[in-house]
């Protein structure tokens, strides 16, 4: 065990020290191939799962495609890697990947020690718990002694263990590999309680043969912003996945969509034409066209028709926006202005 750790500990070393390297041709490679490579979950309803005809969808996965929209002009010239939460990082160090979109949470030892910078928030998340309901548990303070399923290589682990120290209370650990994995421990019974993220959770109760027997539990006891992360090295790279993010918000808040983003080309307002490209160099400052955006939100929406089309309300996962509605709307989505 001591020399299996240590191997996987040099591995990722010398993952980290080579990424500099990788991330200063991302765009390059990007380009000359034609295909963005986008490193995505497992398979988690709403964020990053196939369909029956092996087409990706999801939140996560539409971040990818906005910003091939944005690179290559092509929204569908992504090639999506499915990725273990062990595996993603070391994924995106080696290169294997050009960036990581898969329900990761912002945390300081993640931004500041493995060579990786997140570039914004597309999903402000907090870890919950979901049980059955003929457990007849209506609050975590209730799950004393539970069994509880999780998966490995996730903050969920050390969440759910402050919480448990902080309450006093003893629970037992059965650890999975995937969340398909977790939510099967689940529903098999081999644990009282599955916890992860809450907009996972929602995801994961989809795939009960009965999703009406669990439910959400209404605590949160973390923060859990998620959102796409690239290699260190390389501003270009970095500038370009975070203003596209960016981009879809501003287009929100301004109220530009994919319907009316070719008739928005005439608008007089400053800011949106900024934003789709008949006024300024912002495209320019990037390395990219002038209608970068315009590509971005014709192709795959704003950020509210992305939110909304995934996980909203008239999804399975029937998600209120929340803390992901736009600052001028009650939330906290917000985004730098493009000017």
């Amino acid at each position: 065990m001591i020399k299996t750790k240590a191997a996987l500990a040099a591995g990722l070393a010398a993952a980290v020290l080579t990424a500099p390297a990788l991330a200063a041709e991302t765009l390059d490679a990007v380009k000359s191939r034609g295909e963005l490579v986008c490193g995505v979950s497992t398979g988690l309803p709403g964020f990053s799962s196939p369909d029956d005809a092996g087409n990706w969808t999801g939140i996560d996965v539409d971040v990818c495609r906005a910003v091939a929209a944005a690179v290559l002009g092509d929204a569908d010239a992504v090639k999506f890697v499915p990725l273990t939460a062990k595996e993603r990082f070391t994924a995106l160090q080696s290169g294997e990947i050009d960036v990581l979109s898969r329900n990761t949470t912002w945390t300081h030892t993640r931004d500041t020690s493995l060579g990786l910078n997140f570039a914004g928030v597309n999903y402000y998340d907090g870890q919950g718990f979901l049980v059955k309901k003929d457990l007849g548990v209506a609050s975590a303070t209730e799950l004393d002694g539970a069994s509880v399923c999780i998966q490995a290589g996730t903050t969920t682990e050390l969440n759910l263990a402050d919480y448990f120290r902080f309450k006093g209370m003893d629970y037992s650990p059965v650890v999975f590999d995937t969340s398909d994995q977790t939510v099967q421990g689940f529903a098999s019974g081999r644990c009282d309680v599955l916890t992860s993220d809450q907009s996972q959770l929602y995801g994961l109760r989809t795939k009960l043969d009965n999703p009406d027997s669990a439910v959400v539990l209404p605590e949160v006891i973390s923060k859990e912003p998620l959102g796409p992360v690239v290699r260190q090295g390389d501003d270009e790279w970095f500038n370009i996945v975070k203003w596209t993010l960016f981009a879809q918000v501003n287009a929100e808040e301004l109220g530009v969509t994919s319907e009316n983003v070719e008739d928005m080309k005439t608008s007089d307002n400053p800011a949106v034409k900024r934003l789709v490209g008949t006024d300024g160099d912002m495209g320019e400052k990037l390395g990219l066209s002038a209608d970068w955006a315009a590509m971005v939100v014709a192709q795959v929406g704003n950020y509210g028709e992305m939110f909304e089309r995934n996980v909203g309300e008239t999804t399975p996962l029937n998600i209120s926006r929340g803390l992901n509605a736009l600052w001028s709307d009650g939330g906290i989505q917000y985004a730098p202005p493009i000017r």
